[in-house]
């Protein structure tokens, strides 16, 4: 039987961590950790599963960016590029986590003495650096920096057999786990060649070996129906409602047939080349990169056709792991960060803005910043994550930690809620999510926050699912993200900058608070 997709998150990422993990040992950079076999008939029986092969699947690092709430203007961009140097560390530590397998099952000290002890080193000057910069601007450095400093290794632990959440296919294979035959999860098709990995002249071909898996996809058919996108533990609600203001404003700017891509976030990494160490695809603004003033974007381009509307809206790309290089496939952002495979461009992208259920709403403030959900989720936890993956013709039922596999006919569909309650002072804040908040249940703002139009973003993407058999899987699909993250669904995360021109704006306001549906 299909599980539902709400279960309790603390057990779900160990889970999925050890899905991820049960890769094989050897070279080619491959992540290696738990291999689960059969010991026999019966071989999904918890006595039966056995670990034969143990490790360490990615690296968890405190989010020092989430944690600076009180950095001083002065100090904003030099603690943003310091932030990017603490992401770039753990990506370089991740890296010679997978290249060094063999090394480590000779040495059980190796990965604390040769990987996350010169992690904590890196990153405890790096956090030096970040409270010199808060002080000079007058401000208060962090406390703590020596724990903020030390990260650990997740380990690909053994899952409960008895947990479920979302691994059992329809026809009783077990997805994620016991494949029965002794075979290398997500690896190994049956004719021994790699099915994720080798390419024929021995490159890898996905995502570096780090995922996704068969485990972080789940038949939608099998899904219970929620009633529509609700993000995660309760983040992403819909604010519009049958009350309060109930109009909309869709604005069309395409799908990205540009191809302006980069692996820049000028939100939170700005004047860092490949701050986000993944690809985002922009549509709107033509001007967003890392270098990208408020100016430059005043000033950009834009691929909407009300040509008032220059905001930028961007999320990381889509990709299959088909084995094909992309124009990337050489570059930072790219294969160089372990994202490999054919980028999909959506086949739809629906930008519309929607009111409050209590009240009118508020202008936005010109080159207001919102992102939403949380790109390092799987380590971080689900406390910022605002994921809903679904299919055409089944959104009444949402994925929050998998990724849809659709039935014939029908497409894969992101849907993104924003935070729509604004503190009414600031266009940002230190860790980029303070000033704007979520709707509470019943569509109200707290602590003072007032109303302002909610951006609602739906993709679609004609993409074939990936074929599951025994545990096995064959071109998946998955978003870009940091190498540590393992391309999990959780980690899916939108941006937003808002540069509607006044005229516009007011316009927006005054078709959702008048109750029309405008464009």
């Amino acid at each position: 039987m299909g599980r539902t997709n709400r279960k309790r998150r603390s057990t779900l990422a160990n889970r999925a961590i050890a899905a991820s993990a049960a890769l094989a040992l050897g070279g080619g950079g491959l992540l290696a950790a738990n291999i689960y076999a059969s010991a026999g008939e019966g071989g999904d029986s918890p006595q039966n599963a056995q670990t034969t092969a143990a490790g360490v699947a990615t690296i968890k690092c405190p989010d020092v960016g989430q944690q600076l709430t009180d950095v001083p203007d002065g100090a904003r961009q030099g603690v943003d590029q310091e932030l990017a140097k603490l992401d770039q560390q753990v990506t370089d530590a991740y890296k010679r986590l997978a290249d060094t397998r063999q090394a480590q099952a000779g040495d059980s000290g190796y990965v604390d003495n040769a990987i996350l002890g010169p992690l904590k080193s890196k990153r405890t000057a790096t956090i030096d650096r970040i409270g010199i910069n808060i002080r000079n601007a007058g401000g208060q450095p962090p406390q703590g920096a020596e724990q903020m400093a030390q990260c650990e290794g997740v380990p690909a632990e053994q899952p409960d057999p008895a947990a479920g959440d979302g691994q059992d296919q329809a026809d009783g294979q077990d997805q994620g786990q016991d494949q029965g035959d002794g075979q290398d999860q997500g690896q190994d098709q049956g004719d021994g060649q790699d099915q994720g990995q080798d390419q024929g002249d021995g490159q890898d071909q996905g995502q570096e070996g780090n995922g996704p898996v068969a485990d972080d996809f789940q038949d939608i058919t099998q899904v219970q129906p929620t009633g529509g996108p609700q993000g995660v533990d309760g983040n992403g609600l819909a604010a519009n409602g049958d009350s309060g203001s109930q109009g909309t404003f869709t604005t069309n700017c395409g799908t990205n047939e540009n191809e302006n891509r980069n692996s820049d976030n000028v939100i939170v990494a700005p004047g860092v080349s490949n701050g986000a160490q993944h690809q985002h695809d922009y549509v709107g603004n033509q001007a967003n990169d890392a270098f990208a003033s408020d100016e430059d974007l005043a000033n950009g381009d834009t691929t909407c056709e009300n040509q008032g509307d220059k905001s930028s809206y961007f999320w990381p790309v889509l990709r299959v792991q088909d084995g094909q290089d992309d124009i990337d496939a050489n570059a930072p952002g790219g294969g160089q960060d372990g994202n490999v495979g054919t980028i999909i461009q959506a086949s739809e992208a629906q930008l519309k803005f929607v009111g409050n259920k209590q009240s009118d709403v508020t202008a936005m403030p010109e080159a207001l910043r919102i992102i939403t959900g949380d790109a390092k989720a799987f380590v971080n936890g689900n406390g910022n994550a605002n994921t809903n993956w679904s299919c055409t013709g089944f959104e009444d039922r949402q994925l929050t930690d998998k990724y849809p596999l659709c039935p014939e006919g029908s497409s894969v569909v992101r849907t993104t809620n924003f935070q729509s309650c604004w503190d009414g002072q600031n266009i940002d804040s230190a860790n980029h999510r303070d000033h704007v908040d979520f709707v509470n249940e019943d569509g109200s703002c707290s602590n003072g926050f007032q109303a302002i139009p909610q951006l609602q973003v739906r993709l679609v993407y004609d993409v074939d699912a990936p074929q599951i058999q025994n545990g096995q899987v064959q071109n998946p699909f998955a978003v870009d993200s940091f190498p540590d993250q393992l391309h999990k669904p959780i980690t899916d995360h939108n941006d937003f900058i808002n540069f509607f021109n006044e005229e516009t704006m007011n316009q927006v306001v005054d078709c959702i608070n008048s109750g029309q549906d405008c464009q």
